[in-house]
C-alpha cells in the first residue's frame, strides 16, 4: 500500500545572528519501511522524534528533501497538488485536536458530507457514518461545541470515512482524551478499520496505546527508526535501549482502567 525509501526532511531555522548561517534541522534521516494493505502500522516516539513530519509527508502535505514515497505503486513525493486528487480521497487524517480540525460554524451533517461534494446519497451516508461511530442521528443538526471531546473525535472519524478511503492516518488521535474515553475511541478505531477494511497508520508517543490497536510498530528517535517489527515482539523483547525507555515510561492503560473501576 505504502512504500517509503531513504526519506530525508531538513528545515532551515531563523538566523540566531545577523552574520551567521541559518541552522539546519534534520527532522527525518534515511527513513525506510513498507506498509501492506490492511496492516495496522504504529509510529511511536517522543515529541521531536519526527513522527508528525513523517505523517505530513505520507499525506503529501509536505515534500521530502530526498527519498521517495509510493502509494499503491505510484510515487507521490514529486507530484504537484493538481495531480494528487486520487490521494486526497484515498488517504484521510484524524488529528489530535478535533475542535481545531472541525469548522465551528458548520453543522455536523455538513462537516461529514463536505468531502462528498454534490454526490447523491449524502444524507444517507451521514446517517450511516453517525451510526458507525456511535452517535445518534440527531447529532447531524448540532455544532461541534455542543459535544464532548470524545464525541468530537467520533465526528472527526465519521468525516474521515465519508469519501471511503483506503488509508486512515491517526496523528495522536487519543492523546487529549481521558483514559476511559481513550479506550473507547481506540476500540472504535479498531472496529472501523476492520469493518471498512482500512489500512491504519497510527501515531502516538505512547507505546501502550499503539499496542492496543496496531500489529506492527516503528519506534522513532531523532528522525530515525531505531526499531521496527511486530508490536508484541517489540513490546515484550525490545532490542534498542530507547524502546526499553519508552516501555518503562508508558502508562498501562489496562491498569488505569482497573483503577477507575475500583473507584
Amino acid at each position: 500500500m505504502i512504500s517509503v525509501s531513504e526519506l530525508e526532511r531538513s528545515y532551515r531555522r531563523s538566523r540566531t545572528s545577523l552574520t551567521g548561517p541559518r541552522p539546519e534541522v534534520h527532522a527525518l534521516r534515511g527513513v525506510s519501511f513498507d506498509i501492506e494493505r490492511g496492516q495496522r502500522f504504529g509510529i511511536v516516539g517522543e515529541s521531536g522524534s519526527g513522527k508528525s513530519t513523517l505523517v505530513r509527508l505520507l499525506a503529501a502535505l509536505d515534500r521530502p528533501t530526498s527519498g521517495s514515497i509510493t502509494f499503491q505503486g505510484r510515487r507521490i513525493d514529486d507530484l504537484p497538488e493538481r495531480r494528487l486528487g486520487f490521494l486526497r480521497s484515498q488517504v484521510q487524517i484524524v488529528f489530535q485536536d478535533p475542535m481545531g480540525s472541525l469548522d465551528p460554524r458548520m453543522r455536523v451533517r455538513d462537516i461529514i458530507s463536505e468531502p462528498l461534494g454534490r454526490r447523491p446519497g449524502r444524507r444517507e451516508r451521514v446517517r450511516e457514518l453517525l451510526d458507525a461511530v456511535g452517535l445518534p442521528a440527531d447529532a447531524s443538526e448540532r455544532y461541534p461545541h455542543q459535544f464532548s471531546g470524545g464525541q468530537r473525535q467520533r465526528i472527526s472519524l465519521a468525516r474521515a470515512l465519508a469519501p471511503r478511503p483506503s488509508v486512515l492516518l491517526a496523528d495522536e488521535a487519543v492523546s487529549a482524551l481521558d483514559v476511559l474515553v481513550r479506550k473507547q475511541i481506540l476500540d472504535l478505531i479498531a472496529e472501523l478499520v476492520e469493518r471498512y477494511e482500512l489500512t491504519l497508520v497510527f501515531v502516538s508517543h505512547d507505546l501502550g496505546v499503539v499496542r492496543r490497536v496496531c500489529d506492527t510498530v516503528a519506534v522513532m528517535r531523532a528522525g530515525e527508526i531505531v526499531e521496527l517489527g511486530p508490536v508484541d515482539e517489540v513490546y515484550d523483547d525490545p532490542k534498542h535501549p530507547y524502546t526499553r525507555e519508552l516501555i518503562a515510561a508508558a502508562p498501562n492503560l489496562a491498569a488505569a482502567l482497573a483503577g477507575l473501576e475500583e473507584e
